[in-house]
């Protein structure tokens, strides 16, 4: 790996402008800013920040960097990142988190990462999905959490939405409901096939005519969440539902749901049933009256993930978390 001297030598400045051009680059002249960035460039060099960390005599402090694609920028599973934190201080630990904005920013991330010199490493995904690992990780001590390799080089910690969804559907049928409308997340996401294989499993399981689901997957989009209002009109001729139930894919269809049902002046859970999926970080219980939900255990992931690196786990494979039913009043 290139050091600092390396750099200073090939852009022909002293170590003190390197490390100008590295902390304070309004420091320097454009022009030689532009020379030892072409340098750094040249070599791969990666800063090693860690050596600027304080520790008491003979301390070490152990460090677990994030490298989070949409996790820490979108609201829905933000709890990952925190159960990293909490987990890794109870240990004594420190964490950092680096984001990833979009596929192409990979690169920068690494680097960045990897400039903190890290002792063990988790990448976290906002929404279960497939990840390519970027190659410079390939030799750390590297845990997935909410997402997997394909290739399964990789310990990976994620939901068990499959058994989540079967438990969910199994109370359903247990309630006395039989005539389901089923608006799923995109068919080309992880969890929109597992949720309904989950979902057609429990109801063959119950001895059911599979001919009784009605099935849809949303397109891949946010705009496509306003489908939902077609699906349900579509299926309420005259006002009058022929489902008794909505299984929804997420929270916020079902938020969509209760806002077209009780539009139409059907009741919750007395007309129509509805049961959601995430359990949303303080919005469940603002429905009315309050959402039936799969809760996603975004903490619990985290926490494990976190565990993983701390204990030096010898783990290997997929690893699934529990997805348990908060029942509310909407079944």
């Amino acid at each position: 790996m290139a050091s600092l001297k390396d750099v200073a030598r090939l852009a022909n400045v002293s170590l003190m402008t390197v490390s100008r051009a590295i902390n304070n680059p309004e420091l320097l002249k454009p022009d030689t800013l532009k020379q030892v960035q072409q340098a750094i460039q040249t070599l791969n060099y990666v800063p090693d920040f860690s050596a600027r960390k304080i520790r008491g005599k003979g301390a070490k402090i152990s460090t677990v960097g994030v490298l989070a694609l949409d996790t820490a920028t979108t609201p829905y599973s933000v709890e990952i990142i925190l159960s990293i934190e909490q987990t890794a201080r109870q240990f004594g630990w420190s964490s950092f988190v680096v984001n990833i904005t979009s596929n192409d920013d990979n690169e920068r991330a690494v680097r960045q990462l990897l400039s903190q010199r890290p002792d063990g490493i988790i990448y976290t995904t906002m929404g279960l999905r497939e990840v390519s690992i970027p190659e410079g990780l390939h030799t750390y001590p590297l845990v997935l959490a909410n997402c997997i390799d394909p290739q399964q080089n990789f310990p990976a910690y994620i939901p068990d939405d499959y058994h989540g969804q079967y438990h969910a559907m199994c109370k359903l049928i247990e309630k006395g409901y039989r005539r389901p409308l089923c608006l799923y997340i995109p068919k080309e996401t992880l969890a929109g096939q597992t949720r309904r294989e989950a979902v057609e499993s429990s109801w063959k399981s119950a001895g059911l005519p599979q001919e009784a689901l009605k099935q849809y997957h949303l397109a891949p989009g946010d705009e496509h969440y306003l489908d939902v209002i077609d699906l349900i009109n579509r299926h309420c001729e005259s006002g009058k539902p022929d489902f008794d139930v909505v299984v929804c894919g997420n929270d916020r269809i079902a938020f969509l749901a209760y806002q077209v049902l009780l539009s139409k002046g059907l009741r919750i859970p007395k007309d129509v049933a509805v049961l959601g999926y995430d359990n949303m970080i303080a919005v469940g219980e603002l429905f009315y009256p309050p959402l039936s939900t799969v809760v996603l255990p975004h903490y619990q992931l985290g926490q494990e993930a976190a565990l993983h690196i701390i204990e030096q786990r010898k783990i290997e494979g997929t690893q699934y978390v529990s997805c348990d039913l908060l029942e509310r009043s909407s079944i």
